[in-house]
C-alpha cells in the first residue's frame, strides 16, 4: 500500500467533479478580485480609470502574496489536501483577474494585446516545463519542482482567460453571450475527448484555459450593472455564495488525487 501511496500525485483526478468545481473557483476569482480591486476604483464612477493602476496593483499585490503562500504551503504538503489545492486555485484566479486587469486596462495595450502576451507567457512556461521534466501532464505533478512549473503555468492560464473574457465581452457579445461562446468551445473540448484520439494533455490544457473565460464572463454577468448587460448582484454576496456552494460541492462530492505513471 505504501508503494502505491508514494505514486499518487499532489493534484486532483480529472473527474466531473474537478470541473464543475473548476468553474465555481474560477467564477467566484472573477467576483473576488473584482470586489477588492473595486473598492479601490469607487465602483464605475466618472474618473475611475485614472484610479485604475493603483487599484489593479493593490488588488494584484494582495492576492499575489496569498497565492504565494498557497503554493508554498501546497509545495510543502506531503499528499494531496483538497481544502489547500482549492484555495491555491481560487487564490490563482483572483490574481489571475486582477493582473489581467492590469495587463489589459492600465498598461494601455487592450484585451487583444494582453491576450497575445499571456498566451507567450503560457505557451513559454508549458515549453520551460516540458523541456525540463519531459512532460506537461498533470498526472506527474508530486515534487516540488514539477508543482513550480505547474502552478506557474496554471497562474498565466488563468489571467489569460480572464483577458479572453473580456476581450470576448467587449468585442459585442456581452457577457451572456461569451458565456454561450465558452460554454460551446467546452463542449467541443469534450467531444473532441470522447470521440477523437487526440492528446488528453492537450486537451486538459485548453479545457483548463477555457473554463477561466467561461467564469470569467459568468462572474461579469452576475455583478456587472444591468446598464453594462450584468445583473447587477452585490459582488460580496455573489462571491460568499459561489464560496459556499464551492465547499459543499468538495464535501459532497468525491475528491481523490490522481495516480503517478509507474
Amino acid at each position: 500500500m505504501g508503494a502505491q501511496d508514494a505514486r499518487l500525485t499532489k493534484v486532483p483526478a480529472i473527474t466531473l467533479s474537478f470541473w464543475i468545481i473548476k468553474i465555481l473557483a474560477t467564477t467566484l476569482g472573477e467576483t473576488g478580485g473584482d470586489s477588492v480591486t473595486m473598492s479601490w476604483l469607487g465602483e464605475t464612477t466618472p474618473g475611475a480609470e485614472e484610479l485604475s493602476v493603483s487599484g489593479y496593483l493593490i488588488g494584484t499585490a494582495i492576492f499575489g502574496a496569498i497565492l504565494l503562500l498557497l503554493v508554498w504551503a501546497q509545495i510543502r504538503a506531503r499528499s494531496f489536501n483538497p481544502w489547500l489545492y482549492w484555495a491555491t486555485i481560487i487564490a490563482s484566479t483572483t490574481a489571475g483577474t486582477t493582473l489581467a486587469d492590469f495587463a489589459t486596462r492600465s498598461l494601455g495595450i487592450g484585451y487583444p494585446g494582453g491576450s497575445i502576451l499571456l498566451l507567450a507567457l503560457v505557451l513559454l512556461s508549458l515549453f520551460t516545463w516540458y523541456q525540463s521534466e519531459g512532460s506537461v501532464s498533470v498526472d506527474t505533478v508530486a515534487e516540488p519542482r514539477t508543482e513550480l512549473f505547474y502552478w506557474s503555468t496554471i497562474t498565466f492560464s488563468q489571467t489569460l482567460g480572464t483577458a479572453l473574457g473580456d476581450w470576448i465581452a467587449d468585442a459585442g457579445l456581452g457577457y451572456s453571450g461569451g458565456t454561450l461562446v465558452f460554454a460551446a468551445a467546452l463542449g467541443v473540448i469534450a467531444a473532441l475527448y470522447f470521440w477523437t484520439g487526440l492528446s488528453r494533455v492537450a486537451l486538459f490544457w485548453a479545457a483548463f484555459i477555457l473554463t477561466r473565460p467561461l467564469g470569467a464572463t459568468i462572474g461579469d454577468f452576475l455583478d456587472k450593472p444591468v446598464a453594462n448587460g450584468g445583473l447587477g448582484l452585490s459582488r460580496p454576496l455573489a462571491t460568499a455564495a459561489l464560496a459556499l456552494a464551492i465547499v459543499a460541492l468538495i464535501v459532497l462530492l468525491p475528491q481523490r488525487a490522481g495516480q503517478h505513471p509507474d
